[in-house]
């Protein structure tokens, strides 16, 4: 399992909870979803380069 999975993984699950606990947060909240995307997005652009 790679850094960039497992930062994906922490990211969606802050995103999720932070959005049913935390709805006052709504800037942050997205931007853990966006953070979370581009992290997803260079696992697959960075994993395939290197392998």
């Amino acid at each position: 399992m790679s850094i960039w999975t497992i930062l994906f993984v922490i990211l969606l699950i802050a995103w999720l909870g932070g959005f049913t606990v935390f709805h006052v947060a709504g800037g942050l909240i997205h931007l853990l979803l966006v953070l979370a995307v581009v992290s997803l997005i260079l696992h697959f652009v960075l994993g395939a380069r290197t392998t």
